[in-house]
């Protein structure tokens, strides 16, 4: 398996790369996304990858955060404004963001563990329900 990227310094080479580099990543195949989000605090843009699949003409995101007791600072970011961008490959678009219902995160969450099984570890880590968040192109 190549070297992993993580953080900010995945980041980089994805946008840089137009996803050539970056957007696959672990050993079963997971396909990554740029999430930008507007801090709520700082009014500045948070950029995050991502791991992703399409769902129902959307595409679905993980707020698993490792399993850590709360949710990852650009779960907080959306839920403050939904209104986000999206980078997968070459393909930059506006999107908006939402917490999937109980119904849709039941289908897509095995879908998710599919390509990284670590969720399923990460729900014996923490209390909360981890939440899939929902990205619709605006």
């Amino acid at each position: 398996m190549a070297e992993q990227l993580y953080g900010a310094s995945h980041v980089k080479a994805y946008e840089d790369s137009d996803g050539a580099i970056g957007a696959q990543w672990g050993d079963h195949g997971a396909e990554i996304l740029i999430l930008t989000t507007i801090g709520r605090k700082s009014g500045e843009e948070r950029k995050n990858a991502l791991i992703y699949r399409e769902v129902d003409g959307g595409y679905a995101v993980v707020s698993s955060n490792g399993g850590a007791p709360a949710h990852p600072a650009w779960h907080f970011n959306l839920l403050a404004d939904p209104n986000v961008k999206v980078q997968i490959k070459a393909d930059r678009f506006a999107a908006r963001a939402r917490v999937a219902t109980p119904e849709e995160r039941a289908k897509i969450w095995p879908k998710m563990v599919e390509v990284w099984p670590d969720y399923e570890t990460y729900t014996t880590r923490t209390d909360r329900e981890i939440p899939i968040v929902v990205l619709e192109r605006a």
